[in-house]
């Protein structure tokens, strides 16, 4: 898939590399042309210099046809803004922003756009929320069996019950991650706009599983 970057510093330009790494076309937007040097030279993406929220600037990146943009640049009103732009005016469902303070995640949050704190930012967190397959486990038993995994669930999910996945996928849905928080699902627990949702699932199971949920549901 195509995914867009704004920002490129240590964490920007790490993420293009890994996505390109993984077949993934990547754009990454930057105000300083000497921050792309930060790149591999064998990196064959676009770089484009402007702000990550001018329209033009997204469109010249290819965001009319992207599946997912990420936000990382070092200001948090840039990363926010650019991230609603992203998803209001061009319809994309996977964005993800950095943030400094840990004090407005939880607004961001509630906006539908997850956030990943600097605190506790890793490029395998960042890439669990761009990519809707493939994602890397966060556990595994020791037999290699089972696997717990943040699995990226389709838009169309948003408003059923927890325990329709399940019903769906016969993997079990351990926790959600909401407004920055953990929640157990009960039995009406519906999954909700920004929430991430963390499966268990057999291991020979896993990529047949993320691709069901990366898509829309079918009626149960």
């Amino acid at each position: 898939m195509h995914v867009v970057i704004m920002g490129c510093g240590r964490v920007g330009s790490t993420l293009a590399r890994g996505l390109e790494k993984r077949g993934h076309t990547v754009a990454i937007i930057d105000q300083s042309a000497d921050a792309f040097r930060r790149l591999s030279p064998n990196f064959t993406g676009r770089t484009i210099v402007g702000m990550g929220f001018d329209r033009e600037i997204l469109i010249e990146a290819g965001i009319e046809d992207a599946e997912a943009f990420a936000a990382v640049s070092n200001g948090d009103n840039s990363n926010i803004l650019a991230a609603r732009v992203a998803r209001e005016t061009f319809g994309i469902n996977n964005v993800v922003a950095r943030i400094y303070d840990p004090g407005r995640a939880e607004v961001y949050q509630r906006l539908g756009i997850p956030t990943v704190g600097t605190v506790r930012w890793t490029v395998d967190q960042m890439m669990r929320r761009l990519l809707p397959e493939g994602s890397e486990p966060e556990w595994r038993d020791p037999s290699g069996t089972v696997r717990l995994a943040e699995v990226h669930v389709h838009s169309e999910w948003v408003g059923r019950l927890a325990f329709d996945i399940e019903k769906a996928t016969g993997a079990r849905v351990a926790f959600l991650t909401r407004l920055g928080e953990g929640v157990l699902p009960k039995a009406d627990t519906v999954i909700q706009e920004g929430d991430l949702v963390h499966v268990v699932m057999l291991e020979r199971d896993a990529a047949a599983i993320e691709s069901q949920l990366g898509t829309k549901p079918e009626e149960l």
